[in-house]
């Protein structure tokens, strides 16, 4: 079962690296479009969570957990068949966000199906998870140094749009896994008893109480706002790696620059295993404040990054600063999820997890940091961007956040549910 439960993870995170990171360069280079398009292409992924992850975590909640993430999977391979053959950024963006409403909420159920697997087989998932997931991260890589092959003039120099291709033959892969492969997680046994349900509780909606509780309802709104900072490295450092005003092209930084932010996700790897021990040593506030402090490092170093030795080393270091950035609040984030609800409503709590944090932060964050981008930090002709300027903007907003998050979020161990 654990073997089984690793080749999901693995391509699971396969299919969305494929073509995620190289999105920017392929809006901004192939596509020309201009830094609002592409901030509404890219927020894609923020609308699909937006209620596609609670619906499906619910259904999957009432139903079977695996069929329902393989027949997603096998929706979004379909759709993301059309990618290569739109060149409209409105266009490219509806056919995206239908793709993406397939794909997210498959990011909840991986979660919730590796939680309840691991329970079933009388295992801790704060212990046994992170080892596992830790090969979602590996399939993360090992797509971006793919798509890094086929893309780059020393490699098949093929377009970029190959990645959707990719993608959609990985999808298809995982989803036949999954029929064949993966337990079937059935729903809770339901109290034989006579009395009534209110109507949240025959949708499946009891994850929304989570909100009456103070410290719960805080911990979303937080996962909100840094979940607006989450995905704006993906978007746009590719874009930043290959600018030729930048890095002059055909250099290392240029050339091997998808291979050269995966580093980020191989810094991943190394945090993910690392966190049983922080989180029973610090406690959430600390950990997801160490997260907060390192997307302040992430942005602010490749601010101060130029064509030298020394942007070099600082890029570099960015990307192994983002394996705690990232990892210590989404992971560290389910598990809490996962300790502080009911084991009825897991798969609907983790939709939740993902409304604010892939959904409403990250809308917010992708169409906000697009406009702000195109109006301050772009030339409207040339479209030459003033990275150091978007760099430390990023970095201002992650340091608020942190500041207010310090203040307000109570300290508490894991397990320890107020």
């Amino acid at each position: 079962m654990k073997y089984r439960l690793i080749i999901m993870n693995f391509l699971q995170f396969f299919v969305w690296g494929a073509w995620m990171m190289t999105l920017g360069h392929y809006g901004f280079v192939e596509k020309q479009w201009n830094g609002a398009e592409f901030g509404l292409v890219f927020s894609t992924m923020g609308f699909a969570s937006l209620i596609m992850p609670t619906l499906f975590g619910i259904v999957a909640d009432k139903w079977k957990a695996n069929y329902v993430y393989a027949i997603l999977h096998l929706l979004f391979g379909v759709t993301m068949c059309f990618l290569p053959f739109i060149d409209a950024p409105l266009s490219f963006f509806w056919v995206l966000l239908i793709a993406m409403c397939f794909y997210m909420p498959t990011i909840g159920l991986n979660n919730s199906i590796g939680f309840k697997t691991l329970k079933n087989e009388g295992k801790d998932p704060t212990t046994y998870f992170p080892p596992i997931r830790v090969w979602g991260t590996v399939g993360f890589i090992v797509a971006m140094w793919v798509t890094n092959f086929f893309t780059k003039d020393w490699g098949l120099g093929q377009s970029i749009k190959v990645s959707f291709f990719i993608s959609a033959i990985m999808a298809f892969c995982l989803s036949i896994f999954s029929f064949i492969s993966l337990p079937a997680i059935k729903k809770e046994e339901e109290a034989k008893t006579a009395e009534r349900k209110t109507l949240a509780q025959k949708l499946g909606l009891e994850a929304f109480v989570l909100f009456k509780q103070k410290r719960m309802a805080l911990f979303f709104i937080f996962s909100l706002l840094l979940g607006g900072a989450l995905q704006l490295t993906n978007a746009y450092g590719d874009s930043f790696l290959q600018d030729a005003s930048v890095f002059t092209k055909g250099g290392l930084i240029n050339d091997f620059s998808t291979i050269i932010l995966s580093i980020s996700q191989v810094s991943e790897t190394l945090f993910i295993l690392s966190i049983p021990f922080f989180m029973k040593r610090f406690g959430i506030k600390n950990v997801m404040l160490f997260s907060m402090t390192a997307w302040v490092l992430r942005f602010s170093l490749l601010g101060m990054a130029d064509n030298t030795a020394l942007g070099f080393v600082l890029i570099i270091a960015s990307c192994i600063i983002y394996g705690m950035a990232f990892d210590f609040f989404n992971i560290s984030g389910a598990l809490f999820v996962e300790k502080n609800t009911d084991s009825r409503i897991q798969s609907s709590a983790q939709g939740v997890f993902m409304l604010m944090t892939n959904g409403i932060g990250a809308v917010l964050g992708n169409i906000i940091a697009g406009l702000i981008i195109a109006k301050w930090f772009e030339d409207p002709v040339t479209q030459v961007k003033d990275w150091q300027g978007i760099w430390f903007v990023f970095a201002a907003y992650a340091l608020v956040v942190t500041i207010l998050f310090a203040i307000f979020f109570k300290q508490e161990r894991l397990g320890r549910p107020s």
